[in-house]
């Protein structure tokens, strides 16, 4: 397994070993001893399931104030997620970071506290698998706009399909600083 720092702090990219043969592969999605020897020992308490058709953007997501870490990949298909830092006190504060995620290459990222997170489906469908650092709180859930102009995400579909939730999230100067992450 390889796991490389990005170009936000505490925003991994893992590469874990994959074998192939005639058959099709095998890897393994977490191993909670192989991912602490390597750095990343985080306790998951939750696993989620989503399935999305072409197009579909799921976020900016984040939960305040009991924030969720997320060891994400994908399963099946092809997406575009997308990290945020929403801690204020960080000097990378608004900044993001995206990476091509897809059942083939079988690369998985891990989103911190104190990040935003979304993705867009590239492929035909994608089925996304979330490990969760913390229980989903309905009265904690909290969005950014996708396409808010400050945060400047190059996202590859120009057109996305949206919940309305997320089509009506603020944008980062309309978020309360009580929400932020400090």
């Amino acid at each position: 397994m390889n796991i490389s720092e990005t170009g936000l702090p505490g925003v991994l990219l893992i590469e874990p070993r994959v074998f192939r043969d005639e058959r099709g592969w095998f890897t393994e999605t977490w191993h909670r001893q192989r991912y602490a020897a390597a750095g990343l020992d985080h306790e998951f308490v939750q696993d989620n399931l989503s399935r999305s058709r072409h197009g579909v953007l799921r976020g900016l997501h984040f939960q305040s104030p009991t924030p969720q870490g997320k060891l994400v990949s994908v399963l099946q298909g092809s997406v575009f997620d997308v990290a945020v830092d929403l801690r204020s006190n960080s000097p990378f504060f608004g900044q993001w970071a995206g990476f091509e995620l897809s059942a083939e290459n079988g690369r998985q990222i891990y989103v911190p506290e104190g990040f935003a997170h979304g993705f867009v489906v590239t492929g035909e469908t994608a089925l996304f698998s979330y490990k969760c650092t913390a229980p989903f709180v309905p009265d904690h859930d909290r969005s950014l706009r996708w396409n808010d102009p400050t945060l400047g995400i190059d996202w590859p579909v120009a057109a996305p399909i949206l919940s309305a939730k997320d089509a009506a999230a603020p944008l980062l100067c309309d978020i309360a600083a009580g929400e932020l992450y400090a």
